[in-house]
């Protein structure tokens, strides 16, 4: 009996309930906080970027321009995920959270206050696209942190539910960076929004860091990792080496970063051109106002923020390939009608198409926080669910909108863009179909339990074990 109660209660076990809720409100504060950081570029890319730092170029070029910066900011996520990863499996998760927060809302902060084109000349699109690799270098350590620190509190039976609550950070994020966007263009003319209306979204971000810093300031680290990193210890007293956590998961888990990279190309091209690329489609293209394609944003990103904990809920239940599956098949086949629905210029229309796009990719975005902690042993989760998300973020999510706009404007037709999305789709549904289903995994017993451990057949889950109930996280 007394060991049983050990099992379950002791330090190695899951957060009661009321623990695991506040972890998971922190992740999501601060993921949400990020994200509005994220996305708050990539809408005022769509929408002003152009005409303030590129104005001597035609719309669509300075369009195109704007989403070059854009992009550049992605080539700074895996080195993100590289230096992140690292300190985050050496020295905690929580730690790394912070100043990747800091750095997050400073960056966006500080790019509301550059001058445009006219002031500084060249100068100022240059710190622009310099605040913008900050912003990715940030985002690059927040994901993978945020995503573990829910992952390793909690228990496998659950798993999938609790930890796309920090996946519903890019929704929310969304939302509220589009809200405050559409607040504005409602509130100011053309001609304000465009001089300094722009502004007040990116200055507020240091406000919403106060609050993200004292929110996750006050949770505690992952167990599972305290427990890790008690084992590392013991074996550096015995002189043992550790090797550093990027070299240990590319010899032990190079499989699983396929699996990672190959699952997101669906899931990031998707997001970006739902989200950001609409925008210039129907301001651009189609010639409809700002307000009504930010309000379809809006709407769309408000649904998916309720499904993304019913989609990890059911991959808790049926499995993550599944759930998965069905998100890339689906966005898949709706690219082709997303454009159409646009083209009509009707707005229920147009929130159709944003809507349903955003569903499909809920169902690949919610499972996706606990089946890349599945892939990875403790002492290098980190940096393997980071660098796998985020390698691939440059060949998805970076050029996308840059890749839609300049097939719009080399064939004047959406056709190329639905082509381009459905062969993401393919990607996606070979990596995933190839993958090993993770649901009910033992986090503790995923291939070594640290960088130090056995140099044989870890990769691809070797030495993986399905969990059972609260005794998940004790002592291997």
């Amino acid at each position: 009996m007394a060991s049983a109660h050990t099992a379950v209660n002791g330090p190695g076990s899951p957060k009661k309930p009321a623990g695991l809720r506040k972890v998971v409100a922190a992740s999501l504060v601060g993921t949400t906080i990020e994200w509005y950081d994220y996305f708050l570029y990539g809408s005022a890319a769509a929408l002003v970027f152009g005409r303030v730092f590129f104005p001597e170029s035609d719309p669509l070029t300075g369009t195109l321009l704007s989403f070059l910066t854009y992009a550049i900011g992605f080539a700074a996520r895996p080195v993100g995920a590289v230096v992140f990863g690292h300190f985050g499996d050496r020295l905690g998760r929580k730690k790394l959270l912070v100043i990747s927060l800091l750095m997050m809302g400073g960056s966006t902060t500080l790019i509301g206050c550059v001058p445009g084109y006219d002031t500084l000349g060249v100068a100022a699109p240059l710190l622009l696209t310099t605040l913008r690799l900050v912003q990715g270098f940030a985002l690059g350590g927040e994901w993978g942190g945020a995503v573990l620190l829910v992952s390793e509190h909690g228990d496998a039976r659950r798993r999938g539910f609790w930890a796309s609550w920090p996946q519903g950070g890019a929704p929310a994020g969304n939302l509220l960076a589009v809200g405050v966007l559409s607040l504005m263009t409602t509130v100011l003319s053309d001609d304000a929004f465009n001089s300094w209306g722009w502004r007040v979204p990116f200055l507020l971000s240091g406000v919403l860091v106060v609050l993200g810093m004292w929110i996750r300031l006050s949770v505690d680290e992952s167990p599972l990792f305290k427990q890790a990193l008690a084992r590392s210890k013991e074996r550096a007293a015995r002189q043992k080496a550790e090797q550093l956590p990027f070299v240990a998961v590319v010899r032990d888990h190079w499989r699983d970063i396929l699996v990672a990279m190959g699952a997101r190309m669906a899931e990031n091209i998707s997001y970006y051109v739902i989200t950001a690329f609409v925008l210039t489609y129907c301001v651009e293209h189609l010639g409809i106002a700002k307000q009504p394609a930010l309000n379809a944003v809006l709407i769309g990103s408000a649904v998916q923020f309720c499904l993304i904990p019913l989609f990890g809920a059911l991959s808790d239940r049926v499995g993550r390939k599944p759930v998965y599956l069905v998100g890339a098949i689906g966005v898949g086949v709706w690219s082709w009608a997303f454009f159409g629905l646009l083209d009509t210029k009707s707005f229920p229309a147009l929130v159709l198409a944003v809507t349903v796009g955003l569903v499909f990719h809920s169902a690949m975005y919610a499972p996706q926080a606990a089946f890349f902690s599945e892939l990875f042993a403790t002492r290098m989760r980190y940096t393997g669910a980071s660098i796998g998300a985020q390698l691939s973020s440059v060949a998805a999510g970076a050029p996308a909108p840059l890749i839609a706009t300049a097939l719009l404007g080399s064939y004047g037709s959406s056709v190329p863009i639905s082509v381009y999305v459905g062969l993401s789709a393919v990607i996606t549904v070979i990596a995933v179909a190839l993958a090993r289903e993770t649901r009910g995994t033992d986090l503790a017993a995923v291939g070594p339990a640290d960088p130090a451990d056995s140099h044989a057949g870890t990769g691809a889950g070797a030495g993986v074990r399905p969990a059972s109930g609260p005794t998940e996280n004790a002592s291997a």
